[in-house]
């Protein structure tokens, strides 16, 4: 048997957790001796101090902790719950960082407002275009519900696209339509790729031909798709100044793509405006 100083080193938690856990219920002594009071553990006993330590770590609270272990949790239904929590950890772990990257976005947007240069932007016509292309809703517009709906689209586009014998001529498209009737904020995603076949019954896509925007204010926004604040807010005050109104969102025309670099990408996007 161990001492609870010696139990507690072999078990790498401290001899304060230890009473606390004596005092909660969850992990006795084995003895406790009736003339000094010394708590002695058992080897055996580790392995019930190693499931209170993992499941403490996941972020149970130490009720749950003592509820799940006095429900005899055998260690298969444990590796089940902590393989289901680490999967939730991970998903928290993405969800963080990319919240963290546009807070970093936000912040160096912020830092070059008073050197944002509207003469960046350009006015011009944009002509019709054919495309095919692949849609699905999205929550809202920004960009935590936008990224996670349009990534897959692209590449399931060009399996299908490929499986099809469509080649494609041109840059992709993305854009964007309200979706009322799923709800106020919700919107359509269409992501698109330059064609120039006809549609086609037989194919898993839509092929589909962009109108022409009369008037478009647009900018090249170079670098990852987190930092477009940055761009749009050089349109918006470009828009503003002239006495422009917009009408949609921004087509973004992709004109440049880096898998591996987000930093390399070059996008076009394209607002339609109506001056008055």
């Amino acid at each position: 048997m161990f001492s609870i100083g010696d139990f507690a080193k072999l078990g790498r938690v401290s001899v304060r957790m230890l009473r606390h856990y004596d005092a909660l219920g969850l992990l006795s002594p084995a003895v406790v001796d009736p003339a000094t009071g010394y708590r002695l553990y058992e080897a055996d006993q580790l392995r019930r101090l190693n499931r209170v330590v993992a499941l403490k770590d996941l972020g149970f609270t130490l009720e749950q902790v003592g509820a799940i272990l006095d429900d005899k949790v055998n260690a298969e239904e444990l590796r089940g719950m902590l393989r289901l929590r680490r999967a939730q950890l991970e998903a928290q772990i993405s969800a963080d960082t990319d919240r963290l990257t546009g807070v970093e976005a936000r912040l160096r947007m912020i830092e070059t407002e008073g050197r944002m240069l509207t003469e960046d932007v350009v006015l011009k016509h944009i002509p019709a275009v054919r495309v095919a292309e692949l849609a699905a809703l999205a929550a809202s517009y920004e960009g935590k519900d936008i990224g996670p709906v349009i990534q897959p689209l692209y590449p399931r586009l060009c399996e299908l696209l490929d499986a099809a014998a469509v080649g494609c001529y041109g840059p992709s498209i993305a854009y964007y339509e309200p979706a009322p009737e799923v709800s106020e904020e919700a919107v359509t995603v269409h992501a698109a790729m330059t064609v120039s076949v006809g549609p086609d019954p037989a194919y898993d896509f839509a092929i589909l031909d962009l109108p022409e925007i009369e008037s478009a204010a647009t900018i090249v926004h170079r670098g990852s798709m987190d930092e477009a604040d940055r761009s749009m807010q050089i349109l918006a005050r470009w828009i503003e100044d002239n006495g422009y109104h917009i009408h949609g969102y921004a087509r973004e025309v992709c004109l440049e793509f880096d898998p591996q670099d987000p930093d390399k990408w070059v996008h076009e996007f394209q607002v339609s405006v109506t001056r008055g």
